[in-house]
């Protein structure tokens, strides 16, 4: 009878390392607010029912760390932990692995899923435009057309 390690090991894929699970993203938003935070200053930002132990807080926090997303530095007792990638830039880096993964790496069908997306207001739908016009301007300044 073969382990089941041996039976699962090919099928099962590596946790990314540049990707963030559900509970680390909600961390990270907390940090990202804060700038900087300890374990119990992150964990207090959390809403009520979430009712973390504070080893849960640390631990994720570690995990954080170790993925390369925080760092930590030692004040008295307590190790304060500060981002090392800004939020939007995390945003970034979450949409490009969502159009790769999800929209067969087209953009253009992410946008397409979005703006038909019936929740959107015609106001959601003017800023959108708003935002390619600008950017569609920005590029040609750019490149002097």
């Amino acid at each position: 009878m073969k382990d089941i390690q041996e039976t699962e090991g090919p099928m099962r894929k590596k946790k990314s390392r540049h990707l963030l699970t559900e509970v680390e993203l909600e961390f990270m938003n907390e940090l990202w607010a804060l700038e900087e935070g300890t374990v119990r200053e992150v964990l207090a930002r959390l809403p009520k029912e979430r009712n973390l132990a504070y080893t849960s807080g640390a631990t994720i926090l570690r995990i954080l760390e170790e993925k390369s997303f925080v760092e930590s530095q030692r004040e008295g007792k307590s190790l304060i932990y500060t981002p090392l990638l800004a939020k939007d830039r995390y945003q970034t880096r979450s949409l490009q692995n969502l159009s790769r993964t999800l929209f067969d790496d087209t953009p253009a069908s992410l946008v397409a899923r979005l703006v038909d997306d019936d929740g959107l207001t015609e106001a959601d739908l003017e800023e959108i435009r708003a935002l390619v016009e600008r950017r569609l301007h920005d590029d040609s300044n750019e490149t002097g057309s």
